[in-house]
């Protein structure tokens, strides 16, 4: 199983994305899309309150989420991601103007091989 790690920019902001040869599918880091959606400043903390707020969404957590290896400050390490279905779920909780917009370039990231 091949995965590729590219970055692309919504809006300005970086969004980690992993290509799966296998699926055929992309992957987008959960806390990239939510920080880039939000702005906030703790983007984990924002995931943590937002799984509190709505309970269907913590309790199918571990389905919705796929941890991947992706590049980070420290080095790789395992980060949750989550597959364009994944996200548009995971959008659904977070109350964002910029919603519809992302969702918009998700799908046009999805399409890209």
């Amino acid at each position: 199983m091949t995965k590729r790690q590219i970055i692309k920019l919504f809006e300005e902001r970086k969004v980690r994305t992993v290509w799966d040869d296998q699926e055929e599918k992309w992957y987008f880091c959960v806390v990239d899309v939510v920080e880039a959606l939000t702005d906030s400043v703790n983007p984990t903390d924002y995931i943590k309150k937002m799984k509190k707020r709505d309970p269907e969404l913590a309790k199918g957590w571990g389905q919705i989420v796929t941890p991947l290896s992706l590049q980070t400050p420290g080095g790789k390490q395992r980060v949750n991601c989550a597959s364009q279905e994944g996200i548009f779920r995971i959008i659904q909780s977070i109350p964002s103007p910029k919603a519809e917009p992302f969702k918009q370039w998700m799908a046009q990231v999805a399409s890209l091989r």
